[in-house]
């Protein structure tokens, strides 16, 4: 048996406890494990398990006549022994619609499917009442193997037969990475790994109807997590960054299964640090916050917004102009956005905005031309990231994919990219004046693309200075 395997059937046979449990007497483990209802029913096929099957098809087809292994990932520790609430890996949850943890997607060379998963304890050991990770009474109650196999859609086989079924000398490609138990179980091999993962990553760039409302449906939360931020405007006042944090937090997890990522809270100069995650600043009246914040769904899809607001509720002068400059920028990447066109067209178009916004400034040290030279783009000291990503179940989706399919690549009707250009004056930047010290301005939407061009999926929350301050006047409470 290999080491794998081993520590597969010891976890399933063991359970976990810690040193401060108490023990527990023989009388007592054998009268919990009696009494117990038999509920393990067939469940109703949910509402993904169409898509991931000709996901899985599209994707056996890639690779005729290899295995290919998806694993959904284990519990990551936070402290001691405490773990971080668990996600599954997006690849495997894209093809099999799992989301329980210790789960492996293998889909063999004829291209029948089977997930390995880790159900429920059965109540004739003591995991069940014992186990701190996976016992029902200390962590809930996992879903049986049939339930898994109804509610998916695909046969389900318990775990601890995988070692067997990764035997025999079948080519063998594992998405590596995401679970080192699977990474040892293996031999690697770098070269067919990568491209299993390329593959997976390429497959999700267009995203069909269903998905699209996935992230849509994000989208309107998220707003709405928005909404709450500024309806509690006093607390915001009072607390600072955290409260924001906290507020949108609660949106995200009342309507979706998490925040898609760590929301970014940035008051004042915190506004100019583009992953600020911290979120332990105060909001200062006549200051500026950045929020980019995005709830992920129950089906994982996330939506990525950014709003830039005036502390006070109305822009200063100097904060509108600056705003409707990164404004202007983001509406023409937007209007570039269609198919055929390629994927950095919205950033060059936004691009051009903003260099020659900082032309008029007067920042530039050369002509706005050349300061937009590919090898010059000394503009880009104040403007710092590239303008879209794509978007989907990673709030970076797509990230294995081949820049010829990507970055380099030309957009197509189903792709979702944000557009988010930004400005951001470092506090201590000595080549600007002192009044744009410490202002950082970015604004970002979700766009899909169409057979007739784009539609933005954020465009219900506000983005011109006017309809911000009237959305901020209407909301605060």
């Amino acid at each position: 048996m290999s080491e794998q395997q081993s520590s597969r059937t010891e976890s399933s046979a063991t359970p976990r406890t810690e040193s401060h449990d108490q023990a527990v007497p023989e009388a007592w483990s054998a009268f919990m494990r009696q009494g117990w209802a038999d509920h393990d029913e067939p469940l109703p096929a949910l509402p993904i398990a169409a898509q991931t099957a000709a996901r899985r098809r599209r994707l056996a087809d890639s690779f005729p006549g290899e295995r290919l292994v998806l694993p959904a990932g284990g519990y990551k520790v936070r402290s001691n022994d405490t773990d971080y609430r668990f996600r599954p890996d997006t690849a495997h949850t894209y093809y099999s619609g799992n989301q329980t943890s210790d789960a492996v997607l293998v889909i063999e060379p004829s291209g029948e499917a089977v997930l390995y998963a880790r159900p429920r304890s059965s109540r004739d050991t003591d995991e069940f009442f014992r186990d701190r990770q996976y016992g029902a009474l200390w962590a809930g109650e996992r879903p049986s193997l049939l339930e898994l196999s109804t509610s998916l859609g695909i046969e389900c086989r318990h775990i601890d037969a995988l070692g067997d079924a990764l035997g025999g000398l079948v080519k063998t490609r594992v998405l590596r990475g995401v679970d080192s138990r699977i990474d040892h179980s293996v031999n690697p091999d770098s070269a067919r790994d990568a491209e299993l993962a390329r593959v997976a990553s390429e497959q999700r760039l267009i995203k069909d109807p269903w998905e699209i409302d996935e992230l849509a449906a994000a989208c309107d939360a998220t707003t709405l997590g928005f909404e709450d931020s500024v309806r509690d405007w006093a607390n915001v006042l009072k607390y600072g960054e955290r409260w924001i944090e906290g507020t949108f937090f609660r949106r995200a997890r009342a309507m979706g299964n998490d925040i898609g990522y760590d929301s970014i809270v940035g008051g004042g100069s915190h506004a100019t640090t583009l992953h600020w995650i911290d979120n332990n600043g105060p909001i200062t009246a006549g200051e500026l916050v950045l929020l980019d914040m995005g709830v992920e769904g129950h089906n994982l899809y996330t939506a990525d917004v950014t709003r830039t607001l005036p502390v006070n509720g109305t822009f200063s002068p100097l904060q509108r102009d600056l705003y409707t400059l990164v404004y202007d920028a983001q509406e023409a990447g937007i209007a570039a956005v269609r198919p055929g066109v390629p994927f950095l067209a919205a950033h060059h178009a936004a691009m051009e905005v903003l260099a020659h916004g900082l032309g008029d400034l007067g920042l530039l040290p050369v002509s706005v031309e050349e300061a937009l030279d590919p090898e010059s783009k000394v503009y880009s000291r104040w403007t710092l990231h590239g303008t879209s990503h794509m978007l989907g179940m990673d709030v970076h989706d797509c990230g294995a994919a081949a820049p010829e399919a990507y970055t380099r690549g030309d957009l197509r009707a189903g792709m979702v990219l944000t557009v988010e250009p930004g400005l951001y004056f470092q506090a201590d930047d000595l080549l600007v004046p002192e009044e744009l010290r410490g202002i950082g301005i970015r604004i970002e939407d979700d766009i899909v693309v169409t057979p007739e061009g784009s539609t933005n999926l954020s465009a219900t929350l506000p983005r011109t200075a006017d309809a911000v301050e009237a959305w901020m006047g209407e909301h605060i409470g």
